[in-house]
């Protein structure tokens, strides 16, 4: 998004959004946008980026002298200044309407809504610093490759943080301040951030999306970047995927698990000197330490047995970036330890791609806990990802347990089973157990 016109005399004139006319079915008048430049301009981002040419002729434009620039609704709308078009070249317009329609593509504003009923974050300023994180998710690869580059455009390195993360990751890097100033005027839209706007048709309006046709436009997206996936960029990659494993009921349920075990008694507490107790007061020439509660540490144990298919294994991959996400996107706290009959190379969380699963030997999560346990510092919480088909230890571990249990295949067993009527125990009553792909 680029504010070239942001501050341009049509931005203060406000009509009636609903009188607003569509740019697609109304003659140029003198204030209309110029409908030749700006469709000219989606033309050319189709043939810089094809794999979006369906996104981008579904998004349907709106003249608006309300918006800055160029900003999108939730219900695949996007509105345009008409001052913005006539000032803005068509090769800059194209790198518009790519980032525009990234926001809707990758649900910014469902996931903005997420975070804020998450982590309580409320008001026009933290949906600003959401639109900015969102952006950042966007920018650090949109450009290039037959798109310019905005002078303005909203990189991570203004703010000196690293491209590749997501919108998420980038809310827990930055606050708002002076430093953040010179991207205040960003405005990208509800649907870049969740929070309506009074230029916004709303659902009831004309030619908007509905939540099928929109999750429609989302798979055929994602069936053009996955098959040609040597055309899209790595960030794009990585949406396409999850598009494919959208989150189900019971990956909130592994969330909420992960959570409540790293925010219970115990999970993450210590004592420390660095705050003495203030019980010390009441001991003259003694200093008591005070119980801290520092972040909490996740093993996460991926059974790589034979039975664990190429499918699940990719599926729990996408359950550690999940478990990241859980634990406050901490990746440093969180290490993942491959297991079929022994514990192999313990790494630390950088990025969940790019972790080496291991295996396909025979089943024995035992030593995986082993494994777990001994790492220093211990693991407040010990997340395992399995088919079941194994041993589990014999006492409760001195911290607490999850485990995710992908769907069993009734008949089939285990890798070093040789009698069909084979059945695994099941898992320990000490530990907090979902059924991985579970409707319920």
């Amino acid at each position: 998004m680029s504010r070239q016109a942001a501050a341009g005399p049509d931005a203060a004139v406000v009509p009636d959004a609903a009188a607003s006319p569509d740019v697609a079915g109304s003659p140029a008048g003198p204030g209309a946008p110029d409908r030749e430049k700006l469709f000219a301009a989606r033309l050319h981002a189709a043939r810089a980026r094809p794999y979006l040419a369906t996104a981008l002729f579904a998004l349907h434009p709106v003249e608006s002298r309300r918006v800055p620039t160029m900003a999108v609704d939730r219900h695949w709308r996007c509105y345009v200044s008409p001052a913005f078009v006539a000032r803005t070249p068509v090769e800059d317009l194209a790198g518009v309407w790519v980032h525009e329609v990234s926001h809707l593509l990758r649900d910014h504003h469902g996931r903005s809504d997420r975070v804020a009923r998450e982590r309580g974050l409320t008001g026009p300023a933290e949906r600003l610093r959401m639109n900015i994180a969102a952006d950042f998710e966007i920018n650090d690869d949109a450009f290039g490759d037959g798109l310019v580059t905005p002078q303005d455009a909203a990189v991570p390195g203004l703010l000196g943080l690293p491209d590749g993360e997501l919108m998420e990751d980038y809310l827990r890097r930055f606050r708002l301040g002076t430093h953040t100033e010179p991207l205040a005027w960003l405005d990208c839209g509800s649907g870049a951030d969740g929070l309506d706007r009074e230029w916004d048709l709303g659902p009831d309006g004309a030619h908007g999306l509905s939540a099928q046709e929109r999750d429609a436009v989302r798979f055929r997206v994602a069936q053009g970047i996955t098959g040609r996936p040597g055309s899209a960029s790595k960030g794009w990659r990585r949406w396409a995927e999850e598009v494919f494993h959208p989150p189900q009921p019971w990956r909130e349920l592994l969330g909420a698990a992960v959570r409540s075990a790293v925010s219970g008694s115990g999970a993450g507490e210590d004592y420390s000197y660095g705050r003495p107790a203030r019980r010390s007061a009441a001991v003259p020439g003694a200093v008591l330490p005070s119980l801290r509660r520092r972040p909490p540490r996740v093993a996460v144990v991926v059974d790589t047995s034979g039975s664990v298919s190429d499918a699940e294994l990719g599926s729990a991959l996408l359950e550690v970036a999940a478990i990241s996400r859980a634990v406050g996107g901490r990746r440093d706290l969180v290490t993942v330890l491959p297991c079929d009959a022994a514990a192999r190379v313990v790494h630390p969380l950088c990025r969940a791609e790019g972790i080496p699963l291991v295996g396909g030997g025979g089943t024995n999560l035992r030593a995986g806990f082993t494994r777990a346990l001994g790492l220093r510092p211990r693991p407040d919480v010990v997340v395992v990802l399995t088919d079941g088909q194994t041993r589990w230890p014999d006492s409760r571990p001195p911290c607490r347990t999850v485990i995710g249990l992908f769907p069993r295949r009734s008949g089939v067993p285990s890798w070093a089973e040789d009698d069909p009527d084979y059945r695994p125990d099941l898992p320990p009553e000490w530990a907090r157990v979902v059924e991985i792909g579970s409707a319920s």
